[in-house]
């Protein structure tokens, strides 16, 4: 390996993108500010529909800035402080990037996220736009229409709706449960950010992997396209990381196991003091996106295995990682039993190279036992 370029061991990298993460290993509250900021420092947060614990983006969000309001994340739709867009997935995204993300709704202006073309039907289309306008935020249930529900089986209006939402003509203004209220853009999104100009498509890749490569901390090419879910993998992204390596705000660092170099924010200190304590991580967690890059610097195989048949899993239905200090040592089955007030651990695995001990049991314990308190849960049940 050539002497003059910069070189880290796996375990300074490991723990430089866990202290980059900022988890909390002791129980704290937090107001609609920490929330804010939280989503604004990753850059984006994952949205999910699965309850069976909590939704992915409160336990995203609490792990690191512990217990916070329910309806904070409503409130800030709401109040245009944040948005929902499709960034990695359908994310919580700060409220300064909507302008960057109006190229990617140009992309979807004729097709959608999964591929499907939109065909809208201007009778309804203009029926929806026009309660929007009358009413304010407004759930998919306010309208009529037929349709026997699931994905591609939506009621006129629901599609019509998802449809508008991807191309930026509407957006979400809060939740209902889990149910998005819509709204006209100009409702709900600050003035400045929607007059705001959309970003040509260099504009748009440039900024958005920065994004990705200062939310993450440290990202290979292809990890940087698989966050933004741009096209073309590593190959795609030389020539955008050369480009900002070359203005000052990045910079590549060779890692001590040859593997593929990372991209980092120039001004990153490449080495950190991970989470003294252990955390329970969310399937759909930032750090756990790239599932390659947490197998070569963790050892780790990340699974979710709630989409399969039951007999097809290996680890159980919702399954969360343990991460200890800055090594992912295990995972835990869990279920949040609300009526009861019990979280309750329905399995519990440790890797293979990892050797029990007296505060690696207690730090599980007091992981479990946080989650259960930010949860509103009484007690923990193995």
């Amino acid at each position: 390996m050539n002497s003059d370029v910069e070189t880290v061991s796996v375990a300074q990298l490991r723990r430089y993108v866990v202290a980059h993460q900022g988890y909390a290993t002791r129980f704290r509250r937090a107001r609609d500010a920490g929330v804010a900021a939280t989503v604004g420092r990753l850059g984006c947060v994952q949205l999910d529909s699965i309850s069976t614990v909590a939704r992915a983006h409160r336990l995203t969000l609490s792990s690191r800035i512990g217990a916070y309001p329910e309806t904070s994340v409503s409130r800030l739709l709401r109040a245009g402080r944040i948005f929902e867009y499709w960034a990695h997935e359908a994310c919580l995204v700060p409220i300064e990037d909507f302008p960057l993300f109006k190229r990617r709704m140009e992309h979807l202006r004729e097709r959608h996220w999964w591929g499907r073309r939109h065909d809208h039907d201007p009778n309804v289309k203009k029926r929806v736009l026009g309660a929007l306008r009358e009413h304010g935020a407004l759930p998919a249930r306010f309208f009529e229409g037929g349709g026997g529900g699931g994905m591609w089986n939506w009621k006129p209006e629901k599609r019509i709706l998802e449809d508008l939402f991807a191309a930026g003509e509407v957006v979400v203004a809060g939740r209902d449960g889990f149910q998005r209220l819509y709204a006209l853009p100009e409702q709900v999104i600050p003035r400045e950010y929607l007059e705001a100009p959309p970003p040509s498509e260099e504009e748009f890749v440039r900024a958005y992997a920065l994004r990705a490569v200062r939310g993450r901390g440290a990202l290979t090419e292809s990890g940087i396209a698989e966050h933004c879910r741009f096209p073309g993998g590593a190959k795609a992204m030389r020539p955008v990381v050369d480009a900002l390596a070359a203005d000052g705000l990045v910079r590549r660092v060779a890692v001590a196991d040859r593997g593929p170099p990372v991209v980092v924010p120039a001004e990153a200190d490449l080495d950190g003091v991970p989470p003294g304590s252990g955390v329970l991580l969310s399937p759909f967690d930032n750090l756990l996106w790239d599932r390659p890059f947490v197998e070569r610097v963790f050892g780790f195989r990340h699974v979710i295995e709630v989409y399969k048949p039951a007999p097809q899993r290996e680890y159980g239905y919702y399954v969360l990682p343990f991460l200890y200090g800055d090594r992912l040592v295990g995972r835990a089955d869990l279920k949040a039993e609300r009526d009861e007030g019990v979280l309750r651990v329905r399995a519990l695995y440790f890797e293979a190279s990892v050797r029990p001990s007296a505060a690696l049991e207690a730090a599980l314990e007091r992981a479990l036992g946080r989650l259960a308190k930010i949860l509103g849960l009484e007690r923990v049940e193995r």
